[in-house]
């Protein structure tokens, strides 16, 4: 789950959704100037002190129908690094998997693990993978090269996150791979031998995850990509991305915040890009599963989390402005039709990509972007939504409160329901559990919203604008 994360069912960005859904993606057939299986691909895995996690990630990778030409494991442990390192090392030499390890003797974070392979690889597509997350289908590699090779304009591809449970390890326990490093043993993963409690407050964490996941990423993305061909934030947890377009964020954002971009740099970095007017996009028929936190974890990672979103909503404004620039956007398309040129100009390209869109940050300034919208409208759900139930609750309208949440709880169950097939009273089940957890994580994240407003770092913020611009401005 994400700052990103829409948690009320009777919002903007529902209704956006829906009408993608119903109007259908873009019919542009695209014709791509280069062919995806010339791509070299390289993994990297950012790990912390998961040893036991680490075995999972690789059992899936080895599983993949396009293998990459490098795997580099960051440990980023640091000194209170555990046994990550040497049981991948054991793991990879017993199935044949060609593994690079490194070690880091100080903990440096996310951001600085993406950013040094980012200029260390030579490939051309650098897939960015969690310890803690198993690549479930076979093809998910394959999807996800595929779709950014599409057009020059997708930077980052990924598929639908779920939880990682017991059952699926248990599953992998058993697997070939496993067989081939552990030989005739039984492998005992800590995370099943937990006691009671911990094991049914893990369920708990996945019940809610999966829940607000399958609503989010089955729904509101697959809407928000017919719509736009966009979604507001990939799962961090397993994309892939166009490595140049990693690269060249980088060196542009380094000497302003140098590793210290965000509490989830995979925020920021979906940010920067929509910034540029590049896509990140979602492959809805393949899927991976992550490791997820125990329930009562649940209220800290939203903090984090929305604080992250808050920041980058901050950084890249111009996103989020995409609404108020719409009218100069509609008469100019406007225009341009009126004389005509606009059809014939895409018919004289000989390279065609659906939901085109020059690039440029002046670009965004001047007219936004199309998955502003949905930025924005999530900004609001998170402060109008809840501050609208907490003043409903005071006034004393309760009769209109329970109406409304009654109508919000009831929307999203039907939508959970509509996107989870062939589970139906278990999807319902966890779908009402979820329930009490949304609406205290919505209190959390207003909450959050009201701190960071009033500790906003102006001054910070003013230089850090103009140096954008000063960036943007050859003759400063």
């Amino acid at each position: 789950m994400t700052g990103s994360t829409s948690l009320f069912a009777l919002g903007p960005n529902a209704l956006l959704s829906a009408v993608g859904l119903w109007r259908g993606p873009d019919p542009t057939v695209p014709t791509p100037a280069e062919r995806w299986q010339d791509a070299r691909v390289d993994v990297v895995i950012a790990a912390d002190r998961q040893q036991h996690d680490i075995v999972y990630c690789l059992a899936g990778l080895l599983r993949q129908s396009l293998r990459p030409e490098s795997v580099v494991l960051i440990d980023d442990g640091g000194s209170d690094r555990d046994g990550t390192a040497q049981i991948a090392r054991e793991f990879a030499r017993a199935n044949g998997l060609k593994l690079s390890v490194i070690e880091q003797m100080w903990s440096f974070g996310r951001t600085s693990t993406i950013k040094r392979q980012a200029r260390e690889f030579k490939g051309d597509v650098q897939v960015v993978l969690d310890a803690g997350t198993v690549l479930e289908s076979p093809d998910y590699i394959e999807r996800c090269v595929r779709e950014l090779y599409q057009g020059v304009g997708i930077a980052s591809a990924c598929g639908t996150l779920l939880p990682l449970r017991g059952y699926d390890r248990r599953r992998w326990a058993q697997s070939a791979e496993f067989a081939h490093w552990i030989g005739h043993d039984v492998y005992l993963d800590p995370a099943l031998h937990r006691d009671w409690l911990h094991r049914l407050l893990w369920w708990m964490g996945n019940s809610y995850r999966e829940s607000v996941g399958a609503v989010q990423q089955r729904f509101l993305n697959r809407g928000q990509m017919a719509l736009f061909g966009d979604v507001g934030h990939p799962v961090g947890a397993a994309v892939a991305y166009r490595r140049r377009y990693l690269k060249d964020l980088f060196d542009r954002y380094e000497p302003l915040y140098g590793d210290e971009l965000t509490a989830l740099p995979d925020l920021f970095i979906a940010f920067a890009l929509s910034n540029e007017g590049y896509r990140n996009v979602q492959v809805a028929e393949v899927q991976a599963r992550a490791l997820g936190p125990e329930i009562q974890h649940m209220p800290q990672l939203t903090r984090r989390a929305i604080a992250a979103f808050l920041q980058s909503c901050r950084d890249f404004d111009g996103l989020l402005r995409t609404p108020m620039r719409w009218p100069r956007r509609w008469w100019r398309q406007r225009r341009d039709r009126a004389r005509a040129q606009a059809p014939r100009w895409r018919d004289a390209r000989r390279i065609a990509e659906a939901y085109r869109q020059p690039f440029g940050e002046r670009l965004t300034r001047q007219q936004g972007r199309p998955i502003g919208w949905a930025l924005f409208f999530v900004a609001i759900e998170k402060i109008a939504f809840p501050l609208g139930l907490l003043l409903l609750a005071a006034s004393g309208w309760w009769i209109a409160l329970a109406l409304i949440i009654a109508a919000e709880c009831l929307l999203s169950l039907g939508l959970l329901l509509a996107v989870s097939p062939g589970a139906s009273a278990r999807s319902l089940l966890k779908g009402v559990l979820a329930i009490p957890m949304r609406y205290g994580l919505m209190l959390v994240e207003l909450a959050t919203v009201v701190g960071f407003i009033l500790r906003r770092p102006v001054r910070t913020d003013r230089r850090r604008q103009r140096d954008l611009e000063s960036l943007e401005d050859p003759n400063t």
